[in-house]
């Protein structure tokens, strides 16, 4: 597979690529942005990076927050590449869909994935492991082993037994992933020592900063994937736990999760990333320039304008709502259309055909309960406790914002759904 280059495209077929959904944006090799990255309006990844460079007494965990597609993924990478950061942290990144199964995750699946992961990075940097770490590992390695024979009694199982505590990490985390029998068992063996795979990762955090004198920093990127009921036993039900681990943590989590009054313990180490203002709280026919121009930069970075009719453009970025992911859907489908035109420019109507779809996706998901909840939004803009509001949120109905103050709206396709 060809690897991705980011340059500004002068054509459909690159530009179709650039509009990619799901596009990672790591930094270049010398720390510099990626070409693709646009800076933010009031710069609030700081928050994030302000909270990491404070001091402490114990590594922070801290639960990063925001709507899907609103540009987390590409600000952890930003993080992970900062010269500053890495003055203090010796930063992990990864998406827990590489380690487990988002369908049916655990808090074990991400124990013994921030296990697994600093234990591999540290060795693959030619770490030596200390006689005492060594020794640690492969006796908690060997208790976990006994215990799944026990578990098995004689059974056949997929699971391989007696492997160097390098594979057995590999074959652990594969097994969580990929075989839900397999994996029903490795949980059980695991949470009845739950005190001793926490002692693992601590001791395995210890040796790294021993070597580097710096902290390991876990970046756990698609925590906001699962639905909310997996969140809640993982980040509600198992908060003590997940806090235990001696290495700082950024968990990645859905801004939906905060809705709830069960989450009032964790907002004190909450960031937000809000969506990109196009307007002010009640005022959905206003203008915000800084976040036009965000979302414009956004835009020619991926693709020359010469492809794109002027007007055309501020169409779709106020469809967008604010929402990098969501200005790239509406482009690549305005883009499809201009294609099966056999035009050499996207249009007005190319935009507001791309923005008819999504609405049309909406109208099959959406019951007129949820339609006349959301022309109260629309409405009054306020965000609050409320059971619909959540799961709205996760399909991107309600959006977040933030003008000092924050506030929501109903995503902008669908003004005209809730009047009709």
């Amino acid at each position: 597979m060809a690897e991705m280059e980011y340059i500004t495209a002068t054509d459909f077929d690159r530009a179709w690529l650039n509009f990619e959904l799901d596009l990672p944006l790591p930094a270049k090799k010398n720390g510099e942005p990626n070409p693709f990255y646009v800076n933010r309006p009031g710069n609030p990844i700081s928050d994030l990076t302000d909270a990491l460079m404070a001091p402490f007494y114990r590594p922070p965990k801290f639960y990063f927050s925001g709507h899907r597609g609103c540009g987390k993924s590409t600000e952890l990478l930003h993080i992970m590449a900062s010269s500053h950061i890495r003055t203090k942290y010796w930063p992990i990144n990864f998406s827990i869909r590489e380690e487990a199964d988002i369908i049916d995750l655990d808090f074990l699946d991400i124990l013994l994935a921030i296990g697994g992961r600093m234990y591999r990075e540290y060795r693959q940097t030619g770490g030596d492991l200390p006689e005492h770490l060594l020794k640690e590992l492969n006796g908690w390695q060997g208790k976990v082993e006994k215990e799944i024979r026990t578990v098995l009694a004689g059974q056949a199982s997929g699971y391989e037994l007696g492997a160097s505590i390098d594979a057995f990490f590999v074959n652990a985390g594969m097994k969580m992933k990929l075989e839900p029998a397999t994996r029903i068992e490795l949980r059980q063996v695991i949470e009845k020592d739950i005190t001793g795979l926490i002692s693992v990762i601590n001791s395995i955090a210890a040796a790294i900063y021993a070597r580097e004198k710096r902290i390991p920093l876990i970046l756990i990127d698609d925590l906001d994937k699962p639905d909310l009921e997996i969140a809640r036993s993982i980040f509600h039900d198992r908060r003590e736990i997940m806090m235990q681990p001696n290495c700082a943590i950024v968990y990645t989590v859905s801004s939906a999760l905060f809705y709830s009054k069960e989450f009032d313990s964790i907002r004190d180490q909450a960031i937000f990333l809000p969506n990109i203002n196009l307007h002010l709280p009640l005022e959905p026919e206003g203008f915000d320039e800084d976040g036009y121009l965000t979302l414009r930069n956004f835009i020619k970075s991926r693709m020359s304008l010469s492809l794109i009719e002027p007007q055309a453009v501020e169409l779709a970025i106020s469809y967008s709502g604010g929402v990098f992911r969501e200005m790239a859907r509406i482009m690549r489908t305005a883009l499809g259309r201009a294609r099966r035109r056999g035009a050499g420019q996207i249009e007005y109507s190319d935009v507001e055909l791309a923005a008819t779809e999504i609405r049309n996706e909406y109208r099959r998901i959406l019951d007129k309960n949820d339609l006349t909840f959301l022309r109260k939004v629309h409405e009054h803009n306020r965000l609050e406790y409320n059971d619909r509001l959540r799961p709205l949120m996760q399909l991107l109905a309600v959006l977040e914002y933030r003008n000092g103050e924050n506030w929501c709206d109903i995503h902008p396709v669908l003004r005209r759904l809730i009047y009709e």
